[in-house]
Order: structure tokens, then C-alpha cells, then sequence
């Protein structure tokens, strides 16, 4: 199974937005109001082109959960 790209969204304090970027590159790939505005209804997986790994962080830089994009391609999905 070929490598999935990785991305983070997490808080940006000099902006006031969160930020969703590329890893390594750290590659701006969208900016959201809100973390709600992120990940509500599928915008983050239409961010991403729909094939991705993201990494949804806290205010505080902590991973909360990971988002697996599409579903079927999760490493930890059902075996």
C-alpha cells in the first residue's frame, strides 16, 4: 500500500486561524475561521483532494484525533 500524504491542522496564534498544512513542507494548504469550519461536513477531506492523512491538533499542539481520507485507506481499519 503506497504511503499516504500527511497533513496538520492546528492553531495558528499570530493569526488567529487554524491552519491546515502539508508535512513536512509545512505547506499552507487552507485557513479556516474556526476548528468547526474545518471539520465539519467533509471540508477537510475535500482540502486534502480526498486522499490523506490529517492530524488534528488542540490550541495547546497536541494531536486530538487522526482523519484517515478515504476511510478504506486507514491502516487501522477493519482486517
Amino acid at each position: 500500500m503506497a504511503k499516504l500524504p500527511r497533513y496538520s491542522l492546528a492553531h495558528n496564534a499570530k493569526t488567529k486561524k487554524w491552519e491546515l498544512k502539508s508535512e513536512p513542507s509545512g505547506k499552507l494548504v487552507k485557513r479556516f475561521t474556526t476548528k468547526a469550519r474545518a471539520t465539519k461536513g467533509g471540508v477537510l477531506g475535500r482540502a486534502i483532494g480526498g486522499r490523506g492523512l490529517v492530524r488534528i491538533k488542540k490550541r495547546n499542539g497536541r494531536i486530538q484525533e487522526e482523519r484517515t481520507f478515504p476511510r478504506s485507506a486507514d491502516p487501522r481499519g477493519r482486517g
